[in-house]
């Protein structure tokens, strides 16, 4: 029976390439890849002559009726990502869903992984976790992932751009408070690796002074047994005196906490009228 073997490939150092991953690589009739040239770069490193074929997420549905007809033809095919180990925030869920249906073999060839490089040298839990990919960059389904992070008992590893990683160390902070514990890995496996710990405040303001560069693994410790975090109420409050104490306006400070933790407009503007109150009565 053909088989259709998922191959984890480097991340950054080639040499976290295993032995199997290049026998396979080597011994396949094709192999499935992300992006053909960055692919190419790793085949011609363990001298595998193997043809290369593109899937990625703008082909991968109309490849599969060609993909079986290999598998059905007795061919062996590697599916590959760009690094890491495939379907983990990459395309080729389709295929492997669709291979398994039609009776084929899928063996996955273990290796390197970004999201467990991070998490284990993160200095936080490891015993249970959850990864969530790349978050949103806007409307509600961010903000559900926020929350998510926000109430989470296990701790959560996030993939970002550097472009945004600022911005989402600022939103985390807003809904976790400034002391959950996190860690940011820089560049994994690569010759500038860098891992940054402490808690969200303190890497929002280390990141708001030096920008990243390169790619991004995000882990955010779990909320702590009574943690204040877990009180919507709590959080509003804690932030909207952070803003107004930063000196937006109420108004500006009432739409905010609506759009970082989905509160009710109404809610809000109650929240910060009570806080000028205060404010007003001190």
């Amino acid at each position: 029976m053909a088989t259709l073997y998922l191959v984890s490939t480097p991340i950054g150092n080639l040499g976290d390439l295993s032995l199997r991953a290049a026998d396979t690589l080597r011994s396949v009739h094709r192999i499935l890849a992300e992006d053909t040239r960055r692919t190419r770069v790793l085949a011609d490193h363990v001298e595998a002559r193997t043809p290369l074929v593109s899937l990625h997420a703008h082909n991968e549905r109309e490849r599969i009726d060609r993909i079986l007809a290999w598998l059905d033809a007795g061919e062996d095919l590697a599916l590959v990502s760009d690094a890491g180990t495939p379907l983990v925030s990459d395309p080729g869920g389709r295929v492997v869903t669709a291979v398994t249906e039609g009776g084929h073999a899928v063996v996955p060839i273990p290796g390197p992984s970004a999201v467990l490089a991070a998490l284990v040298a993160s200095g936080l839990p490891t015993d249970r976790f959850a990864f969530l990919g790349f978050p949103e960059r806007k409307g509600k389904a961010r903000r559900a992932l926020i929350q998510r992070v926000m109430g989470s008992e296990e701790t959560v590893v996030l993939f970002e751009s550097p472009r945004r990683l600022l911005s989402l160390l600022d939103d985390l902070t807003a809904a976790c408070g400034a002391t959950r514990r996190a860690a940011v890995g820089r560049e994994l496996t690569k010759l500038h690796e860098e891992f940054r710990r402490g808690t969200l405040e303190e890497l929002a303001g280390y990141y708001r002074e030096r920008a990243p560069r390169g790619e991004v693994t995000i882990v955010v410790g779990p909320m702590d047994e009574g943690d204040e975090t877990g009180d919507e109420q709590a959080r509003a409050i804690r932030l909207a005196g952070d803003l107004l104490r930063e000196g937006m306006k109420p108004s500006a400070v009432a739409r905010e906490i609506t759009k970082r933790l989905d509160l009710a407009r109404n809610d809000a503007y109650r929240i910060v009228h009570d806080l000028e109150g205060n404010a007003t009565n001190e």
